[in-house]
């Protein structure tokens, strides 16, 4: 017999991915990977290599990259002030990249032909993944099952009837359609009623944040310590990336701060309507945003906002592997010489204000 071709699927556990593993394999006879990223979306990962080799895969890797997503991607965001559209943290978008770069690796590794992932043919991700594969491997294939001819399954309500049919696992139903991304930096939440503009998100579409109704009448402070841009003390105390995020997260979810209903203009070419929660971004971006008034000159204060914009906008497009955006990086690097402080900062009833800044 014929050896099978390998491919590595970004598999999330979520209703696309879920279904197109075992597509794959039924489809083109393919030996599939699973490719899971631990980017800090907690139980979303409980039982995923079960999951993962009950539905079809031959092997499930899950890589903790917490630290590295923290570290090397958020923090250099944050430092940017990059917000896409006067909303968007990018929370998705930030992510994609970084995935990606792994399950190159993962190809490499497993001397697979093949990367796929689960992105749509009318979403950014899509873009997002192979912008980045063809960075840094142009001569591995790649598999967009939302863009093949031969997958059937043209909407989110057939894909549950497919998992149905094929006792796959999974948490949506025809009636719990949202399709929802979440990392340590944020929750997406898009499709079913939010498809409509003229509806208002329910209360219980929030997932890492209570909803305004139901935030503490008494606001909370927090102080964010910051050397050169970088977040590293919270409340006085040396505190690790991934914690200092975590705990910002908890408390800003408390009271609601940073929720967000935003119509957006894709890459693509379509406008698209998501509902956000991004608490502990929302924190650090407003602290780091205060310090910098204090710390930046005119001149240079005002140039990086257009340099904001710019860097934004490529983190949206996919276009992290790319020199431009190093070449921002660097620049950006300069202007955080000086951002050395600590920021008071005051929570409640979903707002977020600085409350004092050293």
């Amino acid at each position: 017999m014929a050896k099978k071709e390998k491919v590595v699927l970004a598999y999330s556990g979520g209703l696309d991915t879920s279904v197109i593993l075992p597509w794959l394999k039924e489809t083109y006879g393919y030996d599939t990977i699973a490719f899971a990223a631990d980017l800090g979306q907690g139980d979303e990962l409980s039982g995923i290599k079960k999951k993962a080799l009950a539905s079809g895969a031959s092997k499930c890797i899950v890589k903790d990259l917490r630290k590295e997503f923290v570290e090397e991607y958020l923090w250099r965001m944050l430092k940017s002030g990059a917000i896409y559209e006067n909303g968007y943290l990018l929370g998705t978008s930030i992510a994609r990249p970084l995935i990606a770069k792994y399950q190159v690796d993962v190809a490499h590794a497993e001397g697979a032909m093949g990367v796929a992932h689960g992105a749509t043919g009318k979403g950014n991700d899509q873009v997002r993944f192979e912008l980045t594969y063809m960075a840094l491997d142009p001569m591995l294939k790649i598999i967009a099952p939302w863009k093949d001819m031969n997958f059937k399954l043209t909407s989110r309500e057939a894909a549950v009837d497919y998992a149905n049919k094929h006792g796959i696992p999974i948490d949506q139903s025809k009636k719990k359609i949202y399709s929802r991304d979440r990392n340590i930096w944020h929750i997406s939440h898009e499709g079913a009623d939010l498809e409509d503009p003229a509806n208002e998100p329910k209360d219980e579409l929030w997932v890492m944040s209570n909803p305004v109704s139901k935030a503490p009448n008494k606001p909370d402070y927090v102080e964010i310590g910051f050397e050169q841009g970088i977040p590293v003390k919270l409340d006085g105390k040396a505190t690790n990336s991934v914690k200092l995020l975590e705990t910002l997260n908890e408390i800003g979810g408390k009271h609601a701060v940073g929720q967000i209903d935003l119509v957006e203009n894709r890459l693509v070419g379509m406008k698209s309507r998501g509902a956000y929660e991004t608490p502990g971004g929302t924190i650090l971006m407003t602290a780091h945003k205060s310090l910098e008034t204090l710390t930046l000159d005119r001149e240079t204060a005002h140039y990086k906002q257009q340099v904001s914009l710019k860097y934004a906008e490529m983190v949206y497009y996919g276009q992290w592997f790319c020199q431009l955006r190093e070449a921002l990086d660097a620049f950006i690097d300069v202007t955080q010489q000086n951002v050395t402080g600590t920021v008071r900062v005051k929570l409640f009833k979903g707002r977020c204000t600085t409350a004092g800044v050293k």
